[in-house]
């Protein structure tokens, strides 16, 4: 059995997906994490860096694993599944899955916050994440205009990407006119796995109606 220490993030979606993907028998435990609960000491001890997703393997002797990225290289490495064992085909996979880790994540994370929940418009900071963000799919269409997924078969590093890519409305970045991208986005989402992930922990309301609400979804994001 795994704990699942999660929240209704894109990062924490990356990880439920996986475990449904994968079949996996699991336990949710639900962190609000705009009350800081991921900051008290119970949970530092499982993520010293303080943020969700995180598990814990209790078949493995309680074995804790943070960072999302870690985590589905952890649960596809303990299956056998979601990625090639081969190892070119393992090192495609790793190479898609840190594009998302070290660029979509980031770059997507920032245009969120600075178009949809910071109190003040500072329009350089969102055209620059929004256009990184859009180079970035730019970067997705070139794999996935002439290949079904990033890596071979479907895999972590899709879900991994999949998982950012699909709120591009909530940090205000189109995929018109990358059908390639389009496409991967609409067939991911068919998938019953994915639709049981997306409901992991249930969805929360996204839309702060006082600037203190929203400084607080503010501080919130930034510790996803």
């Amino acid at each position: 059995m795994i704990d699942l220490y999660t929240w209704n993030t894109p990062n924490g979606h990356k990880v439920s997906v996986a475990l449904e993907e994968l079949g996996l028998p699991y336990t949710v435990h639900a962190l609000d994490i705009s009350t800081g609960v991921q900051k008290e000491p119970a949970f530092l001890a499982i993520n010293p860096n303080g943020r969700i997703p995180a598990i814990v393997d209790r078949a493995e002797g309680d074995f804790a694993v943070f960072e999302s990225g870690a985590i589905l290289l952890y649960l596809a490495e303990k299956t056998g599944r979601l990625m090639p064992t081969d190892a070119k085909g393992r090192s495609r996979v790793i190479q898609w899955l840190m594009f998302q880790m070290a660029g979509v994540g980031p770059m997507q994370g920032q245009a969120n916050v600075f178009f949809r929940y910071f109190p003040e418009k500072l329009q350089p900071a969102i055209d620059r994440y929004q256009n990184e963000t859009r180079r970035l799919y730019t970067v997705l269409e070139s794999r996935l205009k002439d290949h079904e997924y990033l890596a071979g078969d479907y895999s972590i590093a899709d879900i991994a990407n999949w998982a950012w890519v699909r709120i591009h409305d909530w940090a205000g970045v189109s995929v018109d006119g990358l059908p390639g991208v389009q496409r991967w986005l609409a067939a991911i989402e068919q998938r019953p796995a994915v639709q049981r992930g997306l409901k992991v922990p249930a969805p929360r309301e996204e839309n702060p109606k006082s600037a203190e609400e929203a400084i607080q979804h503010v501080r919130g994001f930034l510790q996803r």
